[in-house]
């Protein structure tokens, strides 16, 4: 079995021989030449940015310092795969807008980017002095040790060379002496090496990755649980819409066209009566479940899109509506559901109780959201829990990370609004139907 962390390694019997020594000196130096520059940035952009704060130049740079964290914390969550390769997550989300004020605004907002910053310290103050002093006991001296005959030769000539400053080697025998102890010391050396490699990676976990309580963790696995079933909710939709349009539907257009050629052959009488009357019954019930295959999952999402669908439902409204949307590609299919349901709500209801003349809907990918807003120029006085039907469907939104708005005053307009957080993608092929 593969070890994935330091001390997985350190309990089997082939450590020595394995990369894993060579992995735990090389996260110990690589920390020194890191920590001198964390050190000297720190105090350049503290010295210099202290200096000229009464003049507000210094400002950006101590904001620079404030912001210092981020970067080591980057660097320390790559060193520290060296030693430890599971993933240590990045605890910051992604701002809400696009822009630099945006993100710092975020960053300043974080618990994390200030334990980044005390790492980042602790780091240039403390650690990499650490680092040094326990690769040039645990990887230095031994080495010296086995290079002593080597030392003797050259530097001694043959006659006195002094180990680490220690102790004075003059004989030959003496320095063999040496070099065995020196291998005996690297052997237990490396042990120690990845011990304190393995809990300097453990330190930058706890101070780096992203913090979870036992009730964030459920948080998080209830969201996570909730989208799994709005997602197999769709799934069950487009399964039984499938199933109607390619079954039942074709079955009733089958009956009735044959009940139409039965009436056209059918002397006149009370049989071709008959036959006539079953004949627009199977054409009422053709369109009634065409109408609810519509409202199960339109065709039209699932082939071509939000913005085709939410034209469909437009064209079909009892209200004109113009409709605009900018969308590059396909989103999500919950999403895509998501917006096209509350479309079609929010038009029924203009239809139903605005007595609006006009209604419009306007849509497009912003800043990582869908955002769609539908409005009328009615009445207004509209409520979300009036039993408008909005409320299943902000409910659905909400799963989805999203939110919706309704803004309706007295004498209107009434314009309800939903963003959902979601990422464009092209679709490998659209084999529906096929």
């Amino acid at each position: 079995m593969r070890s994935r962390t330091v001390w997985q390694a350190l309990a089997r019997p082939d450590f020595l021989l394995s990369p894993w020594p060579w992995r735990c000196a090389g996260y110990l130096l690589s920390g020194v030449p890191a920590g001198v520059v964390v050190l000297v940035v720190a105090v350049v952009l503290g010295v210099v940015g202290g200096a000229l704060a009464p003049v507000l130049i210094g400002l950006p740079l101590l904001a620079a310092l404030a912001l210092g964290g981020l970067p080591v914390a980057a660097l320390e969550r790559r060193r520290t795969r060296l030693v430890d390769a599971r993933p240590l997550t990045d605890p910051h989300r992604r701002p809400a807008e696009a822009g630099l004020w945006p993100w710092v605004r975020t960053r300043c907002q974080e618990r994390a980017t200030w334990r980044e910053l005390g790492y980042a310290l602790l780091f240039a103050l403390v650690l990499w002095p650490l680092d040094a002093l326990a690769f040039a006991f645990g990887a230095g001296l031994p080495v010296v040790l086995i290079g002593t005959p080597v030392a003797l030769a050259t530097w001694g000539d043959g006659q006195e060379v002094r180990v680490a400053k220690l102790w004075t080697v003059t004989t030959w025998p003496a320095a063999v002496g040496s070099t065995v102890l020196g291998v005996l010391l690297l052997a237990v050396c490396c042990y120690g090496l990845g011990v304190i490699a393995g809990a300097r990676a453990e330190l930058a976990r706890v101070l780096l990755a992203e913090r979870a309580s036992p009730l964030d963790r459920r948080v998080t696995e209830l969201a996570s649980s909730r989208v799994r079933l709005v997602d197999a909710f769709e799934a069950e939709r487009r399964r039984i819409e499938r199933d109607l349009h390619d079954g039942a539907q074709q079955r009733l257009v089958a009956l009735t066209m044959t009940l139409g050629l039965a009436r056209l052959d059918a002397p006149p009488g009370p049989v071709a009566d008959r036959l006539d009357t079953a004949h627009r019954e199977a054409s009422l019930a053709l369109e009634s479940l065409r109408e609810l295959i519509q409202g199960i999952h339109p065709r039209v999402l699932t082939d071509y899109g939000l913005a085709a669908a939410v034209t469909d439902a437009a064209d079909r409204s009892a209200v004109p509506v113009d409709v605009t949307m900018e969308l590059a590609g396909r989103l999500p299919e919950a999403v895509e559901a998501a917006a096209y349901f509350v479309v079609c709500e929010a038009l029924a209801n203009v239809a139903r109780h605005s007595g609006a003349n006009r209604a419009s809907v306007d849509g497009g990918y912003r800043v990582g959201r869908l955002v769609v807003e539908i409005e009328d120029d009615g009445v207004g006085g509209a409520r979300s829990d009036g039993g408008s039907g909005l409320t299943g469907l902000a409910d659905r939104v909400s799963v989805l990370g999203g939110r919706l708005a309704l803004f309706s005053p007295q004498g209107g307009p009434t314009r309800l609004r939903v963003e959902i957080p979601c990422t464009p993608y092209e679709p490998p092929g659209n084999s529906y139907g096929k």
